[in-house]
């Protein structure tokens, strides 16, 4: 939870962040994943709610493992004049293990 703490914030905060997700890795080193991060705003009584659903396959690039994913998310409720639609989601990130 964010909230401000000035007597007479310029930018008054009150929101609420909720991160829920659920994944499955494979023996093969595949992972799936379903999230989400809402946030719901407590002045303007709205949420922002998007549901992502992704791939991750880790792999090696030379000696270095990478772990490469893509994802599809959808606005499932925004606020006025705020994100609607869907959204893509492509990286990939090297992994350093102690």
């Amino acid at each position: 939870h964010i909230w401000d703490l000035e007597s007479a914030p310029t930018t008054p905060t009150n929101a609420t962040f909720i991160q829920p997700f659920v994944s499955y890795t494979t023996p093969n080193a595949w992972t799936f994943s379903v999230t989400s991060e809402m946030t719901y705003d407590w002045l303007s009584e709205q949420w922002s709610i998007p549901v992502n659903v992704s791939a991750a396959k880790l792999t090696r690039l030379g000696k270095v493992p990478v772990s490469w994913s893509a994802g599809i998310g959808h606005w499932v409720e925004s606020p006025v004049g705020g994100p609607e639609g869907v959204r893509f989601r492509i990286q990939a990130q090297l992994v350093f293990p102690r």
